[in-house]
């Protein structure tokens, strides 16, 4: 018997449809007429290498700040008995959801030449802004969020039973959390670690108030967008789409690996359930 249409998934389909249109159809603007070897050709003049060249080392240290005091607070989120905890987890949240521009104005008055942190530091001619530590910091702000709650979530799924036996056999908390935690939250921790890096490495608004100079790639953009037009920006328009696409990518793969990491990963709960 064939099954019968059902007319809600029509309407849904349609109303959906045009959202998702919305969001595809710019995207795929891109690649309508594109031209491969003239974008490919900007991409390799001194000014564009010298942008993604600085992109590239700012988002390396900001990614590696992330992870080393990222995934410890996260953990602390999810497992501490903290006071005031949801408010804390609401401040994460905070900067994935302000403007970027009002990210680049807080953080200019926080590390700028006349800022709290800044200006002590500006006396003793250590400068945080119009440098590459302007950019690493202004990619903190708006990547780091990812990297917390990916790992706030990723920890709080971790089967408390786990650690709870290994605690009773004597194990002490970094051993735990070395050995059982770590590796059981690592596949949706590395998740958020890659949507935090793309993130890093295009963000434009509070970089081009932080540290305009040098440029980073997206902020070299612009300047293409304001001199040459849309001609000019597409070439760094395109290598960065093809960055976040590769990043969104892997995202799904590490979400992926962690919906199954119980099953096939060596770290994973059955294995963790074996040995304790």
């Amino acid at each position: 018997m064939k099954p019968r249409a059902n007319p809600t998934f029509f309407v849904f389909g349609v109303l959906g449809g045009l959202l998702f249109l919305d969001l595809v159809l710019p995207v795929a603007s891109l690649f309508l007429g594109a031209n491969w070897a003239g974008w490919l050709e900007a991409l390799r003049q001194p000014a564009a290498l010298q942008a993604l060249m600085i992109s590239i080392e700012a988002s390396a240290i900001s990614m590696a700040i992330m992870t080393l005091l990222g995934i410890p607070l996260g953990y602390l989120l999810a497992r501490a008995h903290l006071p005031l905890k949801r408010l804390w987890i609401c401040l994460v949240f905070l900067p994935m959801v302000m403007p970027d521009l009002a990210a680049g104005i807080l953080l200019l008055k926080t590390f700028g030449p006349y800022g709290i942190i800044g200006q002590p530091l500006d006396a003793k001619n250590i400068a945080l802004t119009n440098n590459l530590a302007g950019i690493v910091l202004a990619q903190l702000f708006v990547g780091a969020p990812f990297v917390i709650v990916s790992a706030l979530s990723s920890f709080a799924s971790v089967d408390p039973k786990l650690e709870l036996a290994a605690a009773t056999l004597g194990d002490s908390r970094w051993h735990i959390f070395r050995r059982i935690s770590l590796p059981l939250a690592l596949p949706g921790i590395a998740a958020g670690l890659t949507l935090a890096w793309i993130r890093a490495m295009g963000e434009f608004g509070s970089t081009l108030i932080v540290a305009y100079n040098p440029h980073s790639l997206p902020v070299y953009m612009w300047v293409k967008f304001e001199s040459d037009g849309i001609a000019g920006a597409l070439p760094a328009a395109f290598c960065l789409v093809m960055l976040a696409t590769t990043a969104v990518a892997m995202s799904m793969l590490f979400s992926r690996i962690a919906r199954f990491a119980g099953v096939d990963t060596p770290f994973g709960k059955a294995a963790m359930a074996e040995r304790y």
